[in-house]
Protein backbone atom coordinates (compact mmCIF):
# COMPACT_ATOMS: atom_id res chain seq x y z
CA UNK A 1 0.00 0.00 0.00
CA UNK A 2 1.33 3.54 -0.71
CA UNK A 3 2.98 5.76 2.51
CA UNK A 4 -0.17 8.08 1.78
CA UNK A 5 -2.85 5.82 2.35
CA UNK A 6 -5.07 5.96 5.17
CA UNK A 7 -7.56 4.06 7.12
CA UNK A 8 -10.57 5.61 8.22
CA UNK A 9 -13.07 4.26 10.34
CA UNK A 10 -16.09 5.44 11.02
CA UNK A 11 -17.62 3.44 14.62
CA UNK A 12 -21.14 3.03 15.04
CA UNK A 13 -23.82 0.22 15.11
CA UNK A 14 -24.67 -1.98 12.48
CA UNK A 15 -28.68 -1.72 10.87
CA UNK A 16 -31.17 0.99 10.08
CA UNK A 17 -32.53 1.08 13.66
CA UNK A 18 -28.87 2.77 14.81
CA UNK A 19 -28.39 4.86 11.48
CA UNK A 20 -29.49 7.89 13.05
CA UNK A 21 -28.27 7.76 16.69
CA UNK A 22 -25.46 9.32 18.16
CA UNK A 23 -23.20 6.26 18.86
CA UNK A 24 -23.47 6.67 14.87
CA UNK A 25 -21.87 9.57 14.14
CA UNK A 26 -18.83 8.09 13.29
CA UNK A 27 -20.43 6.41 10.40
CA UNK A 28 -22.06 9.61 9.23
CA UNK A 29 -18.12 11.02 9.11
CA UNK A 30 -17.50 7.84 6.95
CA UNK A 31 -20.20 8.59 4.70
CA UNK A 32 -19.71 12.78 4.63
CA UNK A 33 -16.45 11.59 3.62
CA UNK A 34 -17.06 8.94 1.21
CA UNK A 35 -19.34 11.53 -1.15
CA UNK A 36 -16.72 13.78 -0.66
CA UNK A 37 -14.37 11.27 -2.74
CA UNK A 38 -17.31 9.69 -5.12
CA UNK A 39 -17.18 6.52 -3.31
CA UNK A 40 -19.48 4.19 -2.34
CA UNK A 41 -19.17 1.85 0.49
CA UNK A 42 -19.45 -1.89 -0.39
CA UNK A 43 -19.17 -5.36 0.94
CA UNK A 44 -15.15 -6.13 1.74
CA UNK A 45 -13.04 -9.63 2.35
CA UNK A 46 -13.07 -8.18 6.21
CA UNK A 47 -16.19 -8.30 8.26
CA UNK A 48 -16.54 -4.01 7.05
CA UNK A 49 -18.30 -2.16 4.47
CA UNK A 50 -15.46 -0.14 2.68
CA UNK A 51 -15.47 2.49 0.00
CA UNK A 52 -12.03 3.81 -1.30
CA UNK A 53 -11.34 6.91 -3.10
CA UNK A 54 -8.33 9.73 -3.41
CA UNK A 55 -8.76 13.34 -2.20
CA UNK A 56 -7.22 14.36 -5.72
CA UNK A 57 -4.56 13.89 -8.05
CA UNK A 58 -1.27 13.34 -5.46
CA UNK A 59 -3.44 13.90 -2.23
CA UNK A 60 -4.22 11.22 -0.10
CA UNK A 61 -5.43 7.64 -0.51
CA UNK A 62 -8.60 7.29 2.06
CA UNK A 63 -9.47 3.95 2.83
CA UNK A 64 -13.51 4.52 4.56
CA UNK A 65 -14.40 1.47 6.71
CA UNK A 66 -18.31 1.02 8.87
CA UNK A 67 -17.28 -2.28 10.30
CA UNK A 68 -20.04 -4.23 10.06
CA UNK A 69 -19.50 -5.58 13.89
CA UNK A 70 -21.32 -4.05 16.92
CA UNK A 71 -19.46 -0.56 18.52
CA UNK A 72 -18.13 -2.68 21.23
CA UNK A 73 -16.55 -5.10 19.47
CA UNK A 74 -14.93 -3.33 16.57
CA UNK A 75 -11.45 -4.55 17.63
CA UNK A 76 -11.21 -7.57 15.56
CA UNK A 77 -12.89 -5.63 11.89
CA UNK A 78 -9.90 -2.84 12.37
CA UNK A 79 -7.41 -5.18 12.74
CA UNK A 80 -8.35 -7.31 10.05
CA UNK A 81 -8.22 -4.22 7.84
CA UNK A 82 -4.87 -3.08 9.09
CA UNK A 83 -3.20 -6.14 7.93
CA UNK A 84 -5.36 -6.38 4.68
CA UNK A 85 -4.20 -3.28 3.74
CA UNK A 86 -0.75 -3.78 5.51
CA UNK A 87 -0.99 -0.26 7.48
CA UNK A 88 0.27 0.47 11.27
CA UNK A 89 -1.71 2.18 13.37
CA UNK A 90 0.48 5.12 12.91
CA UNK A 91 -2.09 5.22 9.50
CA UNK A 92 -5.47 4.81 11.23
CA UNK A 93 -8.07 7.64 12.01
CA UNK A 94 -10.88 6.39 14.14
CA UNK A 95 -13.52 8.95 13.93
CA UNK A 96 -16.20 8.70 17.03
CA UNK A 97 -18.66 9.88 18.92
CA UNK A 98 -17.88 11.37 22.73
CA UNK A 99 -19.49 12.19 25.73
CA UNK A 100 -17.03 14.74 27.41
CA UNK A 101 -17.32 16.78 24.32
CA UNK A 102 -19.82 19.16 23.99
CA UNK A 103 -21.80 19.13 20.96
CA UNK A 104 -21.17 20.65 17.76
CA UNK A 105 -17.36 20.16 18.88
CA UNK A 106 -15.04 18.27 16.76
CA UNK A 107 -11.56 17.43 19.25
CA UNK A 108 -8.35 15.40 18.00
CA UNK A 109 -6.11 13.55 19.55
CA UNK A 110 -3.27 10.75 18.99
CA UNK A 111 -3.09 7.92 21.67
CA UNK A 112 -4.16 7.80 25.37
CA UNK A 113 -6.88 5.77 27.26
CA UNK A 114 -9.85 5.16 25.95
CA UNK A 115 -12.00 7.23 28.58
CA UNK A 116 -14.90 4.25 28.91
CA UNK A 117 -15.60 3.98 25.48
CA UNK A 118 -15.96 0.58 24.80
CA UNK A 119 -14.81 0.72 20.62
CA UNK A 120 -12.01 2.54 21.36
CA UNK A 121 -11.38 -0.07 24.28
CA UNK A 122 -11.64 -3.06 21.82
CA UNK A 123 -9.87 -1.73 18.95
CA UNK A 124 -6.81 -0.79 21.39
CA UNK A 125 -6.47 -4.21 22.68
CA UNK A 126 -6.85 -5.61 18.67
CA UNK A 127 -4.56 -3.50 17.36
CA UNK A 128 -1.95 -4.08 20.28
CA UNK A 129 -1.35 -0.53 20.61
CA UNK A 130 -3.76 2.76 21.43
CA UNK A 131 -1.27 5.00 19.15
CA UNK A 132 -3.84 5.91 16.49
CA UNK A 133 -5.58 9.09 15.84
CA UNK A 134 -9.00 10.24 16.69
CA UNK A 135 -11.93 12.12 15.49
CA UNK A 136 -14.12 12.72 18.59
CA UNK A 137 -17.08 14.38 17.56
CA UNK A 138 -18.87 16.15 20.37
CA UNK A 139 -22.76 14.57 21.43
CA UNK A 140 -22.86 15.71 24.84
CA UNK A 141 -23.33 14.41 28.49
CA UNK A 142 -27.03 13.06 28.63
CA UNK A 143 -29.93 15.75 30.25
CA UNK A 144 -30.92 15.01 33.62
CA UNK A 145 -30.32 11.44 35.06
CA UNK A 146 -30.50 9.66 31.97
CA UNK A 147 -28.51 7.11 31.49
CA UNK A 148 -25.19 7.51 29.13
CA UNK A 149 -26.04 4.07 27.36
CA UNK A 150 -29.78 5.35 26.70
CA UNK A 151 -28.37 8.43 25.92
CA UNK A 152 -26.25 7.67 22.81
CA UNK A 153 -28.60 4.99 21.39
CA UNK A 154 -30.90 7.77 21.01
CA UNK A 155 -31.15 9.63 17.51
CA UNK A 156 -30.36 13.63 17.18
CA UNK A 157 -33.24 15.77 18.76
CA UNK A 158 -34.60 18.46 16.85
CA UNK A 159 -31.71 21.70 17.25
CA UNK A 160 -29.11 19.04 16.92
CA UNK A 161 -30.50 17.81 14.18
CA UNK A 162 -30.45 20.89 12.28
CA UNK A 163 -26.90 21.79 13.31
CA UNK A 164 -26.02 17.79 12.55
CA UNK A 165 -24.76 18.53 8.52
CA UNK A 166 -21.92 20.96 9.97
CA UNK A 167 -20.96 18.71 12.60
CA UNK A 168 -20.61 16.10 10.00
CA UNK A 169 -18.86 18.46 7.55
CA UNK A 170 -15.97 19.79 10.49
CA UNK A 171 -15.45 16.23 11.36
CA UNK A 172 -14.40 15.24 7.88
CA UNK A 173 -12.55 18.56 7.20
CA UNK A 174 -10.58 17.34 10.34
CA UNK A 175 -9.82 14.19 8.90
CA UNK A 176 -8.60 15.43 5.93
CA UNK A 177 -6.77 17.71 7.57
CA UNK A 178 -4.68 14.98 9.89
CA UNK A 179 -3.89 13.23 6.33
CA UNK A 180 -3.08 16.40 4.45
CA UNK A 181 -1.37 18.43 7.13
CA UNK A 182 -0.67 16.31 10.11
CA UNK A 183 -2.37 16.24 13.24
CA UNK A 184 -0.38 19.51 15.00
CA UNK A 185 -1.66 21.49 12.32
CA UNK A 186 -5.09 20.04 12.49
CA UNK A 187 -5.18 19.99 15.84
CA UNK A 188 -4.30 24.35 16.04
CA UNK A 189 -7.32 24.67 13.46
CA UNK A 190 -9.88 22.76 14.86
CA UNK A 191 -8.73 23.46 18.39
CA UNK A 192 -8.86 27.48 18.32
CA UNK A 193 -11.31 29.52 19.63
CA UNK A 194 -13.01 30.52 16.58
Amino acid sequence: MSDNTWLVVGLGNPGAQYAGNRHNVGQMVADELASRIGATFKSHKTPSRVAEGSLGPGRPKLVLAKPNSYMNTSGGPVSALLKFYSLGADRLVVVHDELDIPFDTVRLKRGGGHGGHNGLRDIQKAAGSPEFTRVRVGIGRPPGRMDAADYVLRDFAGPEREALPNLLSDAADAVEAIVEHGLVAAQQRFHSPA
